[in-house]
């Protein structure tokens, strides 16, 4: 295991602290890597959260430029970078939260044809696009690489979390099968809060399966209603018929 440095066991002293957590935990952390894609409204916070907690990599993966609309949400980006790219801005907003951090940044979203060399890459997958064909691409890859998956979407009020892992629990293709016929990735509206708050769920979904800590959502969808503030968590099954994981092993079959 990865020792801690005297700066990192100051810096961190307030989490390893917690119960539980300790300084193994944080050294667990620190030789860890994740996956965030996209790095929006949803992806951003997550990013920052496992920046500020210490993990040791983050590969990141957003194409396009940024836009005024982002600027409600999107906390990686810069006020006088509408028009540039968006995962050169949030590397160099990462790394001047955290400079200890590898930041690996695509100027690129996860498609076939680069879902392999992504995955491959790291112990966890964040999935935090709101592209359903992109969320169907990442789940299978991770299933078949062996990857959890801490699956994480919103819209409008409402957050739903999810935390996969092959081959325990079910994969996000057993809850959606498909991409919805009524489906637009700009259809819903986003107030920048709601996927900042989702952002910093995710980000603990992932250090908690990073590190071994606490009990995680695998096998469970959490529901989130900020509008009245409701939550809810429901028990999850594997579809026998999925073609991801029904009667499949991860990484093989």
């Amino acid at each position: 295991m990865v020792p801690l440095t005297d700066w990192e066991i100051e810096k961190y002293k307030r989490q390893i602290q917690i119960p539980g957590f300790g300084e193994e935990a944080q050294r667990k952390l620190k030789a860890s890597s994740a996956l965030v894609t996209r790095v929006g409204g949803l992806g951003g916070p997550a990013s920052i959260w496992l920046a500020a907690a210490g993990i040791g990599k983050l590969v990141i993966a957003h194409d396009g430029n940024v836009t005024p609309s982002n600027l409600n949400r999107q906390i990686l980006m810069r006020g006088d970078g509408v028009g540039q790219p968006r995962s050169p801005q949030a590397k160099e907003t990462l790394l001047r939260f955290n400079p200890d951090l590898e930041v690996v940044a695509y100027q690129a979203h996860a498609g076939a044809d680069n879902v392999e060399e992504l995955v491959s890459q790291v112990d966890l997958v964040c999935d935090c696009t709101p592209d359903f064909a992109e969320r169907l691409v990442l789940n299978a890859e991770c299933w078949r690489q062996g990857k959890p998956m801490i699956e994480s979407a919103m819209d409008g009020m409402e957050a739903h979390l999810q935390t996969i892992i092959p081959p325990d629990t079910p994969c996000l293709q057993c809850r959606v099968p498909g991409v919805p016929e009524w489906w637009d990735v700009y259809g819903f509206g986003v107030l920048g809060a709601v996927p900042g708050a989702l952002g910093a769920l995710t980000a603990l979904e992932a250090i908690k399966v990073l590190t071994g800590f606490g009990r995680t959502l695998a096998g469970r969808l959490l529901v989130l209603d900020t509008e009245d503030m409701s939550l809810n968590t429901f028990t999850l099954g594997k579809r026998p018929d999925c073609p991801i994981c029904g009667g499949a092993r991860a990484g093989g079959t």
